[in-house]
């Protein structure tokens, strides 16, 4: 694992997007990994800008998010379909039809998950995965116990992941209690995965990550045994 060492949230958004437009430049039809949450919000304006600026292009770009909330449809304000294309897809020369996120009020989630998982297929690898981390170590929404080889895949979310998204709800009933993730085996297929590590409340987790065995009740872990992940943190690691 490479540790890249910041400041703050600026300077981790900005490596993050050095590192995104690498990609973007490099690859003909690069294909990314997104996440949703409070620490990509910035990387996301930043490559809103750059866009606008003329340094990058999404023009054949193609997105995978990592995730959504059952129950929740693409036009609810919680979705995360609503978060990303507020945060980005709106501000960028992305085809929509190239951005990809479950859809949390299919018919069946079990099939939403294995068509999720063909579309990734048919795509091709995952070029740079963005992830961010939970405070029990879920990335996606693994939580801990999750199979190192699980797929896309309908998944209860932990009381723990609950309680933390309850502040973007009105009452604890509306809060969603499963979701759509990409798996483990899915995440780790990625060609390059930065993981962006933001605030000192992440610190005891991070150094399970870090220094920590390799197991599923932390499932962060697992990128231990990825070829090439950078962690881009402005924790004192």
């Amino acid at each position: 694992m490479n540790i890249i060492k910041v400041e703050n949230n600026e300077a981790l958004s900005e490596k993050a997007a050095d590192m995104i437009e690498d990609t973007l430049h490099a690859k003909e039809n690069p294909v990314l990994g997104l996440a949703t949450g409070s620490t990509p919000e910035r990387l996301y304006e930043i490559l809103q800008k750059r866009c606008h600026d003329g340094k990058v292009s999404f023009q054949h770009a193609t997105t995978f998010n990592l995730d959504e909330y059952i129950g929740l449809a693409g036009d609810n304000p919680n979705s995360y379909r609503q978060f990303m294309n507020e945060k980005l897809f709106n501000g960028i020369d992305i085809q929509k039809e190239n951005t990809h996120i479950p859809n949390g009020v299919a018919e069946d989630p079990d099939k939403e998950a294995i068509d999720y998982e063909k579309k990734l297929a048919d795509a091709g690898k995952i070029d740079l995965q963005i992830l961010g981390i939970g405070l029990n170590g879920h990335i996606g929404f693994n939580e801990p116990g999750s199979d190192v080889k699980s797929r896309t895949q309908v998944v209860d979310l932990a009381e723990s992941t609950i309680e933390a998204n309850a502040r973007f709800f009105n009452s604890m009933d509306e809060v969603p209690t499963q979701a759509i993730t990409m798996g483990i085996g899915t995440i780790m297929e990625a060609s390059k995965i930065i993981l962006l590590v933001q605030g000192e409340k992440k610190a005891e987790i991070l150094s399970k990550v870090l220094h920590g065995d390799v197991t599923s009740d932390v499932p962060a872990s697992f990128l231990q045994m990825h070829k090439d992940v950078t962690i881009i943190t402005d924790i004192d690691a």
